[in-house]
């Protein structure tokens, strides 16, 4: 997996997690990645409490990593510059990434709540 952002193509996107070693790599690219940008954008964003829950359950040992391998999508689609919706257009830039947040907090559901109190 490509450490360095900044550097994906299209095909980077498509990362294959389908074993727990690939989600957990996934989940430490996450870990240093997602804090710089959230400094960026923190406030600029309605849903950063949001990232920070799924942040948590992404971490949390006791998550299948099945269930991991879809929150380390939905992060690292928030994290990579490559967008439907480039970020830096005003009002809209973010409303891509709310999307799939949005969509991964509906399918985990109440399974989230305890990571928003941590």
């Amino acid at each position: 997996m490509n450490n360095n952002f900044d550097n994906y193509n299209t095909d980077d996107i498509g990362v294959d997690y389908d074993t727990e070693e690939k989600v957990k790599e996934a989940t430490d690219e996450v870990g240093s990645k997602l804090w710089v940008k959230l400094e960026k954008v923190g406030e600029k964003i309605s849903f950063a409490k949001d990232l920070m829950a799924l942040f948590r359950y992404l971490v949390d040992n006791r998550v299948s990593w099945h269930r991991k391998a879809i929150v380390a999508g939905a992060l690292i689609y928030f994290i990579v510059p490559l967008d439907a919706i480039p970020d830096l257009a005003p009002l809209f830039g973010y409303m891509d990434d709310l999307g799939v947040i949005a969509a991964t907090l509906k399918f985990l559901g109440s399974e989230l709540i305890p990571y928003y109190d941590s």
